[in-house]
């Protein structure tokens, strides 16, 4: 049972998932289960396992899922008397830990050129799990991509209409041309990614977005695009662009703000 569970957990993690494991770390008198007992849950309220059923696994389960929307282990004790916090009858307390698993955030980089590589060498050393999808082979070269974690080669927007997307996902679309952004941007739209964005001019941008809505992309998604994408730091170099870019992937990532943090944190002298 244990074995299972830690690999679903594992599977999890390889998915780019979160997950949160449950274990009794103390018990005194009569409890459901014993020390030492796990259970995984997911973000969805499913679980692998149990510490116990009924109302304690109940409760602990939808506190395992808050201390997954947190990202935070949390420490929970529950008297099971009568007159006790959840009005049980086995008499006993039982404290239940949860330990969170946040697996490494995916960063999904449509378009292998200039721009490209440059955002994929950065998302590396801002320890990201980095996906590269293209469709020229020569621009797939291992030792080229390096640091990517997949290489995926083909269609794009049909290879990324087949990669799993969840909220733990950031995606950016650089590819070589505008009907090729389209297709990007038209297979991701409507994802759980938390942060999509695609490079180009205004013009562009419209052009993309009016032919989207055409073809039945809603107004809605699009408008959660970062597009154009990047903070202005008034540079046309492509090390610099991608600079710009992941931050504006890390300002939505962490919830920062585009402040000095000289203005935010003043200091007297």
């Amino acid at each position: 049972m244990e074995d299972r569970i830690l690999k679903k957990i594992a599977e999890s993690m390889g998915k780019g998932e979160k997950s949160a494991l449950v274990m009794i770390t103390e018990e005194k008198g009569s409890t459901p289960r014993k020390k030492g007992s796990i259970m995984a849950v997911w973000e969805d309220g499913s679980i692998e396992g149990t510490v116990g059923g009924g109302t304690v696994e109940y409760k602990v389960i939808e506190e395992a899922r808050s201390c997954i929307k947190k990202e935070e282990d949390g420490e929970f004790k529950y008297d099971l008397a009568h007159d006790g916090d959840l009005s049980m009858e086995c008499g006993g307390t039982v404290v239940l830990y949860v330990k969170v698993f946040i697996p490494r955030p995916k960063l999904l980089i449509a378009g292998a050129g200039h721009v490209g590589l440059e955002i994929l060498n950065l998302g590396k050393l801002m320890n990201f799990h980095t996906v590269v999808f293209e469709d020229r082979k020569e621009l797939t070269e291992e030792e080229r991509l390096k640091n990517a974690d997949e290489i995926i080669l083909g269609d794009i927007g049909e290879t990324l209409l087949k990669y799993p997307i969840n909220n733990n996902t950031y995606i950016i679309i650089v590819t070589r041309g505008h009907s090729y952004d389209a297709e990007a941007l038209k297979a991701v739209a409507e994802s759980e990614a938390s942060y999509i964005g695609m490079i180009g001019s205004r013009k562009k941008t419209e052009f993309v977005m009016k032919k989207l809505i055409d073809e039945g992309i809603s107004r809605e998604a699009l408008k959660r695009v970062f597009a154009p994408v990047g903070i202005n730091i008034a540079s046309e170099q492509p090390k610099e662009i991608a600079l710009s870019i992941m931050s504006e992937i890390l300002l939505v990532k962490n919830k920062g703000t585009l402040q000095n943090l000289r203005d935010i944190k003043k200091v007297n002298f």
